[in-house]
């Protein structure tokens, strides 16, 4: 790559779309629809001004196939697709504020399987009845038959189209996180016998088939991501050295970008955190003892190096970043070629421009200050507990931030971590009441 400011160049992509910069505002759950699932005005002043912020790139949080079972309260969800008037309406609004200064933007596509929590799902779906526990937050998932599975595949198709028909520029399949296809991939949640279960190319079978049946819905000159995990970073899970054979396999499937993360609810390493320790596997990147700045910061760059190596697509690292020096240092040394940001963007949406301008300022960085302390929980009662509260707060935080953007408000800096926890949690259940009283 040529030397100057790596983070400005343009990246073409296999299908002949081309993103103006490297930087992408990856995917975070807005959780701001209306209550019947649909696109609001939220999201429209949100991606407005996330788009007016600079990044080449914004990818939607998720957008599921399946009302029935959500990532959260208020995600967008479009079941049946082709959506009715109204609901077109709105995703053409927030494709137009979305794509308004000039860069793409790629809706998200997600089915949540086995992580819906119990305030809006009544019956969670999975390839095998395997439980989340987790809070007592997740019901026993039922899995799913192989007319249901063949259904799904279709679906990603044609949320995928419905995307290109409102104005979205591209899409990204959902593959990570030990969402849906994420949880075919693990041994530990997919314990299946049949053609769909088993051996790893059984496992990557609901992957590879809806990442061609959504390339095929789209065309070949529409772009089409993948988001997928270097590894579950649990024990008997979803290793690297089958992400290195699933992504060799993806070089044929017509996928123009690769985001690289990892992780699941139980080991949130997407997050930078470990999680149950009985069944955490020890992440090799991210040493404190690296000299490399890149090194230092970002949560799966390690991983994506490995990837490089058998990828023929190009690449995409979220997570961790913070400094322009550290994403200058992973695009010159080849590493990857889109640096994902996230939380940074959520407290200030023209982080992407100062970047591009040549700002060597850090990024906004809160999570060191939004712990819990002075006695608030004894962290020696319950270790894991006390740093899942931390973890939700954390996360509450941020979503609160994101709400406050999409109704046109500054960032609530000042709100401490356990005030966001409760917030979060008083957020979700009314917001998941309100979709209950509306489909009653």
């Amino acid at each position: 790559m040529t030397t100057g400011n790596l983070l400005t160049q343009p990246l073409r992509l296999p299908c002949g779309a081309t993103l103006p910069n490297r930087i992408a505002k990856a995917a975070m759950t807005e959780g701001i629809a209306d209550a019947q699932l649909r696109a609001s005005e939220r999201h429209v002043r949100l991606y407005r001004a996330w788009a007016e912020g600079g990044a080449g790139l914004l990818v939607t949080g998720n957008v599921m196939i399946d009302r029935r079972v959500l990532e959260r309260p208020g995600n967008v969800a479009i079941d049946p697709a082709p959506p009715d008037a109204e609901a077109m309406a709105r995703l053409r609004n927030w494709a137009k504020a979305g794509t308004s200064n000039g860069n793409h933007l790629w809706m998200q596509i997600s089915h949540a399987g086995r992580q819906s929590p119990w305030y809006v799902t009544g019956q969670p779906l999975a390839p095998s009845a395997v439980q989340l526990k987790l809070m007592a937050n997740y019901r026993r998932p039922r899995a799913l038959r192989e007319e249901e599975i063949l259904d799904f595949i279709q679906r990603y198709a044609r949320v995928a189209r419905t995307a290109r028909e409102a104005g979205f520029t591209g899409v990204q399949v959902h593959g990570a996180h030990g969402y849906l296809l994420s949880a075919f991939l693990s041994p530990v949640t997919n314990q299946r016998s049949d053609a769909w279960g088993g051996s790893l190319e059984n496992r990557a079978r609901f992957l590879l088939e809806a990442v061609k049946a959504t390339r095929a819905a789209v065309g070949a000159d529409f772009p089409v991501a993948l988001k997928l995990n270097s590894a579950d970073f649990q024990k008997g899970g979803f290793s690297s050295e089958e992400c290195l054979q699933v992504v060799q396999w993806l070089n044929s499937s017509g996928v123009d970008l690769l985001e690289i993360s990892g992780g699941t609810y139980e080991q949130p390493r997407l997050l930078g955190y470990t999680g149950d320790a009985d069944t955490a596997v020890e992440a090799a990147q991210a040493s404190v003892s690296s000299t490399s700045t890149q090194r230092r910061e970002a949560y799966f760059l390690e991983y994506a190096e490995a990837i490089r190596k058998v990828a023929k697509m190009p690449l995409m690292v979220t997570g961790g970043f913070r400094s322009r020096a550290g994403m200058e240092q992973a695009l010159q040394q080849g590493s990857v070629d889109v640096i994902g940001l996230a939380r940074p963007l959520c407290t200030d949406a023209d982080v992407p421009k100062r970047l591009l301008a040549g700002d060597e300022s850090p990024l906004p960085n809160y999570e060191h200050s939004l712990k819990l302390g002075n006695g608030v929980f004894a962290p020696t009662t319950n270790v894991f507990l006390f740093k899942l509260v931390n973890l939700l707060g954390q996360q509450g935080w941020y979503y609160q931030q994101i709400a406050r953007l999409g109704d046109g408000l500054k960032p609530a800096l000042q709100r401490g971590v356990f005030n966001a926890f409760v917030r979060y949690l008083w957020d979700e259940y009314t917001t998941a009441w309100r979709m209950v009283r509306k489909r009653i």
